[in-house]
């Protein structure tokens, strides 16, 4: 079983957390697993360099779901076990560890903690195998929302690009408009994730703004250790406003290096990944008034189960959730519920045909559920909310909610538009 995380330290973070391919599995395996005393579940993810906060803090949240269902007596007395595998970010080592996990440790579920880059090639390997998958950390669209893209067994519980691009680009134009921010710039990661997510946000900022227009956009490599370049750039073409997809420890580095320069002094900062409390806390300064989207605050959604889940994590993880942490715990229920209503049968095809649709109780739903929807195997009715960052906790306030039934609406014109739909 995975050992608990022991607790990163402020300063720790920003610079450290940041077997062969088998055979598809046969009837034999499952067979034998099927007496196995435990349900082993497969979490391959990043653990090492720069982001290694995204795959401790993804494993922390398992295993809060994991020892709740063991402590209570587990699936029909079967006890749920997490066995990770860390990909140190690479999409070919993805693949392999995935492999390595089925056939090789005995995993009968797949939990996918990777970043974007990785998920894809997890997901072609759960293409090949059948097993149930929850993709929990990639919030690239097009893993979801392309048809072709579209597996049996797969399932995405993380929120989407284009759920957060609406939000955002509705918040984004509101204050563009109250503050006469027209000119805008981007710096972005360069790869699936840090293109998708910038150019959905962009693009809903202009179509409710039409006034914003884009002066320059710069694409740091994924996981680059100084953004100088990026920032004296920035700071030469003078942007009033500056969207960024950057996540994790890049999007520390990215604002303390920022600070140096005064670069949000005269210019306006909107985050799609700055809400993470202990990243939050990692910022030697963080400046009053970014704007970031939410992540995970312990004060929202404000359920009582949610300051519940929170004091269970911080009792395992010794650090405050991350957005992966949430999305991670609601993933493995989402599971935990499949097995509960499959009587324990861990065939993959039955557990899909359960996760599909299913309308999950979780306090880290607006109104206490998260759907997973059925025609494209992504979740729905999370938080989608901005808010502005303060120098103390909570961190981030002064929340601003979008409703849900006019994402959806968004976005299946989005849909259409790409040929989704």
């Amino acid at each position: 079983m995975s050992k608990t995380t022991g607790g990163i330290g402020r300063r720790t973070f920003i610079g450290g957390t940041i077997a062969s391919a088998g055979v598809a599995i046969t009837g034999f395996p499952h067979v034998a697993r099927a007496q196995a005393k435990t349900i082993k579940v497969g979490m391959p993810t990043i653990l090492s360099g720069r982001v290694a906060l995204l795959g401790t803090s993804s494993r922390a949240g398992v295993q809060v779901a994991f020892n709740q269902i063991n402590e209570a007596g587990g699936i029909n007395g079967r006890k749920l076990e997490l066995v990770d595998r860390d990909s140190k970010g690479r999409p070919d080592e993805a693949a392999k560890v995935t492999r390595d996990l089925i056939n090789n440790d005995g995993c009968e579920i797949i939990i996918d903690a990777e970043a974007s880059s990785g998920s894809f090639a997890v997901h072609e390997v759960i293409r090949d195998l059948g097993v149930l998958c929850l993709h929990t950390c990639s919030e690239s669209s097009t893993l979801t929302a392309d048809p072709k893209q579209f597996v049996k067994t797969a399932f995405r519980c993380a929120r989407q690009g284009i759920h957060d691009a609406v939000a955002g680009g509705s918040y984004a134009a509101k204050i563009a408009k109250e503050k006469g921010l027209k000119r805008w710039a981007t710096c972005s990661p360069d790869y699936a994730y840090g293109r998708d997510n910038t150019g959905e946000f962009i693009e809903y900022a202009k179509i409710f703004e039409p006034s914003i227009e884009v002066v320059d956009q710069l694409w740091p490599k994924l996981f680059a250790p100084d953004y100088t370049e990026s920032i004296t750039k920035l700071l030469q073409t003078k942007p009033q406003a500056v969207y960024s997809a950057l996540w994790g420890g890049d999007l520390v580095a990215f604002i303390e290096q920022s600070n140096l320069y005064r670069l949000f002094q005269n210019t306006a900062f909107f985050s799609g990944g700055l809400g993470d409390p202990p990243l939050l806390t990692a910022i030697k300064q963080l400046p009053t008034g970014l704007n970031t989207v939410y992540r995970y605050s312990k004060e929202y959604p404000p359920h009582p189960e949610n300051k519940a889940f929170y004091e269970a994590y911080v009792k395992i993880a010794k650090q405050e959730p991350t957005n992966w942490s949430w999305q991670n715990f609601v993933g493995a229920n989402f599971i935990i519920e499949a097995l509960r209503r499959t009587n324990g049968k861990t065939d993959g095809a039955a557990l899909a045909g359960e996760v599909e649709g299913m309308q999950l109780k979780t306090p880290l739903g607006v109104d206490g559920t998260i759907t997973m929807r059925a025609k494209d195997h992504t979740i729905i009715n999370y938080p989608v909310a901005w808010g502005k960052t303060i120098p103390k906790d909570p961190w981030v306030i002064d929340y601003v909610n979008m409703e849900w039934s006019k994402i959806l609406e968004h976005e299946q014109q989005w849909k259409k538009a790409k040929g989704y739909a």
